[in-house]
């Protein structure tokens, strides 16, 4: 098998989750229990924040503990205009951002929110600049992922963070969920208020998330109930899942500082290898994230590409996972530009440290086949 699917999921590393079992098995009592058992939990879920917090060297009370990035997202966004919404009701963002960012901020604007939505380049790029330009005195708000998940493009976020400095009134939020293990970005250096992470993207379980929140930042808890995280993010600590994830974001950061080259190598032997092809159409920036390439194949429906692929044991997709079953084109293309033909045809493949050069020689072999039959067939 091989598995070009990393952007949507990854596979649980042996040791993650030999880390949740062990966990679910001895601290399985609640946290909040006054009892020994509860307390040893609460004392691993302690050790737990406080090496999350050194990983990503910040605070220990700037870690909240989350469900993933859906909702670190919401936290991050909702929260922060309902508790600034008496100084102001602008958010800006980006036309390429994740669907739990963009729906969100419509919800937000069924709310009497007003929200500007910043174009970006051919590779998906947006510029301070253009974040500047937007910006007015009633902006509370400026959501910027990391690194864009259909694309692999990687948005200027330290020289962003940078900008914002001159508008203290306006909180920095950025999606970090595609970028995590992957690809480096200092939280405090690029003056980010909230930052949002999930496991699963980087070789944890799913159900696991953190939000950085900057202890001088102040948001609107979106759960109510018994009060955990600050008060922030109330139910039942997910334990187990918390301590497989921390274990996941410390081999991850480990993968990327001993082989820092590894995905660039394999990003490089792809893009090479497709770009002979005379029916494909590149559309990531030739200098975006390692582990994400996206191209198309106009006049082929996504999907059967993706199927035959299937049949060979070799697993791609066409966008990002949460939008990949609806069968328009990719908004994010779309919104770089992309003509419809081949915003309608894009195939996504995404890396992990698992991955070797041998399976990007073999997929670009059997891709090549898979065209030639397939354009045989459609004639």
């Amino acid at each position: 098998m091989i598995y070009f699917d990393n952007s949507a999921t990854t596979k649980p590393h042996p040791d993650v989750l030999t880390s949740y079992t062990e966990a679910a098995q001895t601290y399985f009592a609640n946290p909040s229990s006054l009892h020994r058992l509860g307390g040893s939990a609460e004392q691993l879920l302690t050790a737990c924040r406080k090496q999350a917090a050194q990983l990503l060297h910040v605070g220990e009370n700037e870690i909240l503990f989350t469900s993933g990035g859906t909702e670190g997202n919401n936290l991050a966004i909702k929260g922060t205009a309902l508790q600034k919404k008496r100084i102001g009701n602008h958010i800006i963002t980006t036309t390429v951002e994740h669907p739990s960012v963009l729906e969100t901020c419509a919800e937000l604007e069924n709310q009497g929110f007003k929200v500007t939505y910043v174009d970006v380049d051919k590779y998906g790029y947006v510029t301070a600049e253009k974040i500047k330009a937007a910006i007015t005195d009633k902006t509370i708000l400026v959501s910027v992922m990391h690194v864009n998940n259909e694309l692999g493009t990687i948005q200027p976020i330290k020289t962003i963070g940078q900008m914002l400095t001159e508008f203290p009134h306006i909180t920095f939020h950025v999606d970090h969920v595609q970028g995590a293990g992957k690809v480096a970005l200092d939280i405090k250096e690029s003056n980010i208020h909230l930052c949002t992470l999930s496991a699963h993207k980087f070789h944890g379980m799913k159900g696991s998330g953190i939000l950085y929140k900057a202890a001088d930042t102040r948001i609107v808890a979106q759960l109510s109930g018994g009060g955990q995280e600050q008060g922030l993010r109330s139910g039942t600590e997910n334990v187990p899942g918390i301590t497989a994830m921390v274990k996941a974001l410390r081999l991850a950061i480990e993968e990327l500082r001993v082989h820092p080259a590894k995905l660039f190598e394999l990003r490089e032997r792809l893009w090479a290898g497709l770009a002979k092809m005379d029916d494909v159409v590149l559309h990531s920036p030739p200098a975006g994230a390692p582990h994400i390439v996206n191209f198309s194949v106009p006049g082929l429906k996504p999907e059967v590409l993706v199927h035959a692929l299937g049949e060979k044991d070799i697993y791609v997709s066409t966008k990002s996972a949460c939008s990949s079953k609806n069968s328009d084109a990719s908004a994010v293309l779309l919104a770089c530009g992309v003509p419809d033909t081949q915003a309608e045809s894009a195939i996504r493949v995404s890396f992990s440290y698992d991955n070797t050069q041998q399976e990007v020689d073999y997929f670009l072999q059997i891709l090549d086949k898979t065209l030639t039959h397939l354009k045989k067939v459609m004639r």
